[in-house]
């Protein structure tokens, strides 16, 4: 076997040696990276903890660091994820069924269907910033086909009050939340398709046995039976939306502001905006609020990866 394999260790104790080697190699390696994001999480943690409370929650930004709070940039960030989160799910869980429940039989129709799904796949790996650049042109400026951000063809309502509507929608809560939108939308799909996958084809063999339709099979026994699945994606897809800064950044979201959004076409900024906004200045002071806000945002990404777990753990049902 030796001479087959060359490279192949000649005794049994020489190929459980290069074993050990390797497992022990990857253990530091993993042990080295969460030292260095304990490192990290201390110092920000050491550095930006005694400036948390109440106020800082409460205030609007200031150009006093001991004024500043960061108010604003979490209405703003709770604005667009809830846009996000009310356009990506139907449009995401809607495709996933039709990409994986409904399969056609037309030779030129299954090759269109995986390349569709191909395509999805490729999506879910392509940069934010990319993202950001199609917002800035479909929901931004609309191609300039309806005149241009400052001066839009339709405008509906006064700016000032909670009713104002637009096109095209300018630098908005809803572009911001739209385009954040195309981000998550190939990760809600895949997610989706998952957990389509997950359910056993028995149950849909069995509702068919009853006289089921396929609409029935759908509605009544596949999308129930992977609802903790989509949840759970649906929830991660959005967490990553709330950490996102350069789409918001490429269509123009306002680093500093100091009033939040009354409405879905207001100007509007957000959390990693903000903390890119303190993180920027020369002052020390700013740097420490910068710290703090990063803390405010780690603890709601790890508020939703919780509930995540949580709603995972409570809904999923045995299947068999």
């Amino acid at each position: 076997m030796s001479e087959i394999f060359p490279g192949r260790p000649k005794s049994e104790f020489g190929q459980r040696f290069r074993d050990r080697g390797f497992h022990v190699l990857c253990m530091l390696v993993a042990a080295l990276a969460v030292v260095i994001l304990a490192i990290l999480l201390g110092s920000i943690i050491f550095s930006g903890l005694k400036h948390l409370d109440l106020s800082f929650l409460t205030s609007s930004p200031s150009r006093k660091p001991e004024k500043a709070g960061m108010m604003p940039a979490i209405m703003g960030s709770i604005g667009i994820c809830l846009v996000c989160a009310t356009a990506a799910l139907p449009i995401g869980v809607g495709t996933a069924v039709f990409l994986e429940e409904i399969r056609p039989k037309h030779p030129i129709s299954r090759r269109i269907h995986s390349f569709i799904e191909l395509n999805i796949r490729n999506l879910a790996g392509v940069p934010s910033i990319v993202y950001g650049v199609l917002g800035l042109s479909i929901f931004v400026q609309m191609f300039d086909l309806f005149g241009n951000v400052n001066d839009p063809l339709v405008a509906i309502g006064n700016p000032e009050t909670w009713f104002y509507f637009q096109i095209p929608f300018g630098r908005s809560v809803l572009a911001g939340g739209l385009t954040l939108m195309l981000v998550i939308l190939p990760i809600v799909i895949i997610a989706t398709q998952e957990s389509l996958r997950a359910v056993p084809n028995s149950l849909r063999q069995a509702a068919y046995g009853l006289g089921s339709t396929r609409l029935k099979v759908i509605t009544r026994v596949t999308l129930p039976a992977a609802i903790p699945g989509i949840l759970t994606g649906a929830i991660l897809a959005i967490s990553r939306a709330i950490g996102e800064a350069a789409p918001i950044l490429v269509i123009g979201g306002i680093v500093f502001i100091r009033f939040a959004p009354a409405h879905l076409f207001d100007d509007f900024t957000a959390m990693p905006l903000q903390i890119f906004d303190w993180a920027s200045r020369p002052q020390e002071e700013f740097h420490k609020l910068a710290s703090t806000g990063i803390i405010v945002l780690l603890a709601v990404l790890l508020s939703f990866n919780a509930l995540a777990v949580f709603l995972r753990q409570k809904l999923q049902k045995p299947l068999q």
